[in-house]
């Protein structure tokens, strides 16, 4: 299968900062892409991207790629200028230890996670899972340098290049810059393509933090249909079993059943099976038990409810730096968004 995938672009998506709440700078990026695509880009209050292509009929599709990612905001700076921070997002502290990070201040400025080290921890702390609240940022410099350049309230974000590994890509914040990347080359894929429904695809904010730029822009749009795009677990490593893998790598796009906060609906799971099908798209079912998407709001902020579902990307390692796709499952997952897209007047209600 040629996956055919622009590595450079997306790599410019996943090593661009932009914390839940900070995404400035990723929201430029992709408004700068999608914008000869589209035939109208706005930015809402929340500072949600929300691209329009006017369909055949007034039925509305909305579509929803969150562009924030997980970071941390700066809460305190010590005597000897070393930075506590806030998590904006959940984290697992084990992946934290000794990496470099980027402080988001009147200049950005690398520091490194720093925590007791292992040589002077007692039996008794080794022993102790590490906390977020064990670690500082060390930014290599005293504090009256630090405070010329950083502040309360500033977003930190983790460093890491996005490279080619073997059938996969390798880099931080792919959960959820692989899916807004997706949603681009999707759009890019059908601008020549008359639209059966009003389409609008949204680029979210805040959702690491609670789904919140999804709420606002679906209460706006009232969309008859939704479809999310996120990552979901791929724990098909040593050590796990079947049951317990949610998706493999290489195994096609996820087509989500449902996760902790949503049960896709079955009109939509159907015709999204029937679609990758026809297409000769290779595909997964998904079931998370834990952790939820911008799936839950495109179902229930609308009056009477939206036909929702989504797309779920297959990621290892992640929320950690070193998050992994398969090059076939990203190109598999644009091909079943596009055809989805333009066969949504098929999906029998």
């Amino acid at each position: 299968m040629d996956t055919n995938l622009r590595i450079e672009l997306l790599k410019t998506i996943s090593e661009t900062a932009g914390a839940s709440g900070f995404e400035g700078r990723i929201r430029e990026v992709i408004i700068k892409e999608i914008t000869p695509n589209v035939d109208s880009v706005t930015v809402d209050n929340m500072g949600n991207i929300v691209a329009f292509r006017k369909g055949k009929e007034s039925k509305k599709i909305m579509l929803a790629a969150h562009m924030d990612e997980i970071g941390f905001i700066v809460s305190h700076i010590d005597d000897n200028g070393f930075i506590r921070f806030n998590p904006l997002g959940g984290f697992d502290p084990k992946t934290l230890t000794a990496q470099r990070v980027i402080i988001h201040g009147k200049q950005d400025i690398y520091g490194v996670m720093g925590s007791k080290p292992i040589h002077l921890m007692s039996e008794d702390e080794r022993g102790k899972q590490i906390k977020i609240t064990d670690f500082y940022i060390d930014p290599g410099m005293g504090k009256e340098d630090v405070v010329n350049i950083v502040s309360i309230g500033d977003s930190v974000t983790r460093d890491r290049e996005l490279i080619e590994m073997g059938d996969c890509i390798n880099g931080k914040s792919l959960d959820n810059r692989i899916s807004v990347y997706v949603l681009i080359e999707a759009l890019e894929k059908l601008k020549k393509t008359q639209l059966p429904y009003d389409t609008y695809a949204v680029f979210t904010v805040q959702e690491e933090v609670g789904l919140r730029g999804a709420q606002v822009a679906t209460l706006k749009i009232q969309p008859d249909f939704g479809i999310a795009i996120d990552t979901t677990i791929a724990f098909d490593v040593p050590g796990s079993q079947p049951h317990e893998q949610i998706s493999k790598l290489g195994a096609g796009a996820g087509i989500k059943i449902m996760d902790s906060s949503v049960i896709a609906d079955q009109r939509m799971v159907a015709y999204m099976k029937k679609i990758a099908d026809d297409a000769t798209i290779k595909w997964q079912p998904e079931l998370l038990p834990a952790g939820g998407t911008d799936t839950a709001n495109l179902q229930k902020m609308v009056k009477g409810g939206a036909i929702a579902g989504a797309i779920s990307i297959p990621t290892r390692h992640i929320h950690s730096v070193i998050e992994m796709v398969n090059k076939q499952d990203v190109r598999s997952s644009i091909d079943l968004l596009a055809e989805a897209i333009k066969n949504i007047d098929k999906l029998i209600v």
